[in-house]
């Protein structure tokens, strides 16, 4: 009750850093600012008290990094941490009842399958582990900082629900693109946390205020829940780590974005001078512009699509009628299944339908394999289609975005079972015009199955935009009026409902000849009548051409762009091609094709670590075969090392995984390594190339040592260095780090090596 209290006033103020306070009060590089809950109690108390004695309405314990993969270097439980730090905190503002504490929960640090090797149940029993010793320790909410995948933030958000009554505030790192480094956009961020039912959505870290106006703007558009902005004191100084903006031109900055946010604060670099101008923002009267409507979507973690135009979902992912894909189903031929997705993508599905029910295979075991494959290569959103409820909740849990389930029906047993998982999980459904007397042959008949089904989930709580309406086709050859039923039902579900309306289009002509030309005419009526999403095989020409023609028809499709881009070169099809015999050659090309559409923005992260994935596969299977003693596929070595000070492993473990890749041998000395280390181990192994990584201000001294060390001992080796703190000037000078080359990013780690190992 407290903090929704809290969330009645018009400004909200959140406290500052943690991490660079504590720095000034003696937290060495690279040692867990958990350690000084035990150790220098009273420091950490000073920091929280000082933000609260600043006006913050909220301050953090000292928890950031207190899960049990993290606390693992010093020795300390989660329970015993988590206790201490708000036992900490609760001391330091026992002076100020209203000033509430919240549970600091970061990342993981390792990511989750399938661009990592964490598991989501692993990571869940993590966030789980720390959210329930939280609760037991009195803190009055949850702040999950800091996150850049959405997999990962969508499986603390649920271990905070399931786990704790507490209400939870969301809030993830971006680049200035407006992605986060794992290629989520705002607009899917937003669309699943709002989905997910976070009570207040947030940016923090990474960028400082001005780099964060257009993110927050775009936030802002995307959800109707109360914004949380908590921006860098600017971009540090790599050579003295020093955060640029004062604190006058922060608040000066935060003006602007508190028209916007609810709740303001700081992040690395602030300290309790900008907390207190953040609290005079707050009362000097600045209006919060809170949203009230937004635009209904679905999402995967790469793309959003909007529902407010036709979109089509493919329904190709499905085994009804199809003999060669319930072959792929039974023999899991996953490369069969992702050729479905890849051809129903480039022939310009919205969302592809995933349908992998079979009596002869595990399905719930079939689903989330396919699910896991399909997100690691395409980045649409996805539709779950099934009819058992276990099926439908272990894919829900899993999925990245907010997907659509198709289905649930007007019979008793299906509302009951499918609707509660549909609000849970924040997810769109489809409801079907059946129920237990099965199809009405009216279309009033049909309408008041979709008033029942609406009913039922308006009282769980479902919104209204997220309850789509699928009036069922019938064919035509057995009953010539089925067709003008449906549209009715259509046409009369818009018009009185006003709902979304979904069709499979293809049953109308099943049994005829030229089916084609019945579907696109059907489509084309169906469209006309206020059909929203039809599922249909977008490979069917004529069929697709009948979505785009009403596209541009009725105005969604401005000045023709997208109809002209898919028929201008009309006669140039896509194929997907199955080689024969791979070679180290064209494995190679492929990888460099993949590099190329990373760089200009085509895939992003995930998808570029799945097809890394992919090749290592095929290069494994190669080397396997030749004669023993002859040369392996690449035998050149590279030492990879997070330098000293510094736990964070996560941008060198992504370098790792695409340099095995390319057929490299990968040295991993792991993190907080030191100088000495990475010099033996390059004395060791003669190698060519050293790759150094370093994420804190504070870390960069030891990764200059590191390349100063390695010089004067004479070794031919070349450095490469990386991290988000980098710049390629100061990596590259004399004055700086003095290493030979800079990676922007672990493409550019395989670009350097490969124009170290040019023979």
């Amino acid at each position: 009750m407290q903090f929704k209290r809290l969330l009645s006033k018009n400004h909200i103020v959140f406290d500052g850093a943690m991490g660079t306070e504590l720095q000034k009060r003696g937290l060495k590089p690279g040692e867990p600012a958990e350690l000084m809950n035990f150790t220098a109690p009273e420091k950490v108390a000073e920091v929280i008290r000082s933000y609260a004695e600043s006006g913050s309405n909220i301050v953090s314990a000292n928890t950031f990094c207190a899960n049990r993969y993290k606390l693992a270097t010093i020795g300390k439980s989660v329970e015993e941490t988590v206790a201490t730090a708000l036992e900490v905190a609760r001391g330091a503002v026992s002076d100020f009842p209203e000033v509430l504490v919240a549970l600091d929960i970061g990342s993981i640090g390792q990511l989750l399958r399938p661009t990592g090797t964490l598991t989501f149940e692993e990571a869940y029993d993590i966030f789980a582990e720390v959210v329930r010793a939280g609760v037991s320790a009195g803190a009055d909410l949850i702040a999950l900082q800091t996150f850049s995948d959405l997999q990962e933030l969508k499986c603390a958000i649920l271990a905070v629900k399931e786990n704790s009554e507490l209400p939870v505030i969301c809030s993830m790192t971006f680049e200035e693109s407006g992605r986060t480094f794992t290629g989520c956009p705002v607009s899917a961020y937003a669309v699943t946390a709002t989905a997910l039912g976070a009570d207040v959505i947030g940016v923090n870290c990474s960028l400082g205020p001005a780099e964060l106006k257009s993110i927050v703007a775009q936030l802002h558009s995307w959800t109707d829940k109360p914004l949380m902005v908590k921006p860098n004191a600017g971009l540090p100084d790599p050579v003295t780590g020093e955060f640029k903006l004062s604190a006058v031109d922060f608040a000066a900055e935060m003006r602007e974005i508190a028209e916007y946010a609810q709740v303001i604060g700081g992040c690395c670099g602030t300290s309790p001078q900008y907390i207190r101008l953040l609290r005079e923002i707050a009362d000097s009267g600045v209006v919060n512009q809170k949203r009230l409507t937004v635009s209904n979507a679905v999402c995967s973690g790469l793309r959003t699509v909007t529902l407010d135009r036709p979109q089509v979902i493919g329904e190709r992912i499905n085994p009804t009628g199809k003999k060669r894909f319930k072959e792929a189903l039974i023999s899991s031929d996953l490369d069969y299944i992702l050729g479905q997705a890849l051809e129903q993508i480039s022939a310009g599905a919205d969302i592809l339908d995933v349908n992998v029910g079979l009596p002869e295979i595990d399905e719930k075991a079939m689903m989330l394999k396919v699910l896991e494959s399909l997100q690691g290569v395409c980045d649409l959103p996805l539709q779950i289609d099934s009819g058992a409820p276990e099926v439908i909740e272990a894919a829900l849990r899993r999925y990245i975005g907010k997907p659509i389930v198709n289905s649930v029906n007007g019979k008793e047993e299906s509302l009951s079972a499918i609707l509660p998982l549909v609000k849970k999980y924040g997810a769109c459904v489809i409801g079907l015009t059946l129920d237990e007397n099965g199809i009405p042959d009216t279309a009033r008949g049909r309408l008041e199955i979709a008033q029942k089904i609406l009913d039922r989930a308006l009282d769980l709580g479902i919104k209204r935009e997220d309850i789509i309406i699928d009036c069922l086709t019938l064919t035509v050859s057995t009953e010539s009026n089925a067709a003008q039923t449906t549209l009715e039902a259509v046409n009369l579900i818009k018009s009185t409902l006003g709902l979304k309306t979904a069709l499979g289009v293809s049953n109308v002509s099943f049994g005829l000849p030229n089916r084609e030309l019945i579907n696109s005419a059907f489509l084309t009526l169906a469209l006309q009548s206020g059909l929203d999403l039809p599922i249909i095989n977008p490979n069917a020409d004529m069929v697709m051409g009948a979505v785009r023609a009403f596209r541009l028809l009725n105005g969604y499709d401005d000045n023709a762009v997208e109809f002209i881009e898919a028929y201008s070169q009309f006669e140039k099809k896509v194929e997907i091609k199955v080689k024969s015999e791979l070679t180290i050659e064209s494995i190679t090309a492929e990888l460099d094709k993949a590099g190329l559409d990373f760089e200009s923005g085509k895939i992003f992260l995930p998808q570029l670590i799945r097809i890394a994935e992919n090749a290592k596969k095929s290069l494994d299977e190669i080397t396997a075969k030749m004669p023993v003693g002859a040369e392996s596929a690449r035998s050149d070595r590279v030492i990879l090392a997070t330098v000293k000070g510094d736990i964070h492993d996560i941008g060198k473990n992504i370098v790792k995984s695409l340099l095995e890749s390319y057929g490299y041998k990968v040295i991993d000395l792991g993190k907080d390594v030191s100088p000495q280390e990475v010099a033996d181990a390059v004395e060791k192994h003669s190698v060519k190339l050293v790759g150094l990584s370093a994420l804190m201000t504070t870390t960069l001294p030891a990764m200059r040592e590191t390349v100063e060390l390695i010089h004067s001992r004479g070794l031919s080796c070349k450095i490469m260095v990386g991290g988000a703190i980098l710049t390629a000037d100061y990596a590259l000078s004399q004055s700086g780090i003095g290493a030979e080359f800079y990676a922007k990013d672990a493409k550019g780690a395989v670009d350097i090596a490969k124009s170290i190992f040019l023979h």
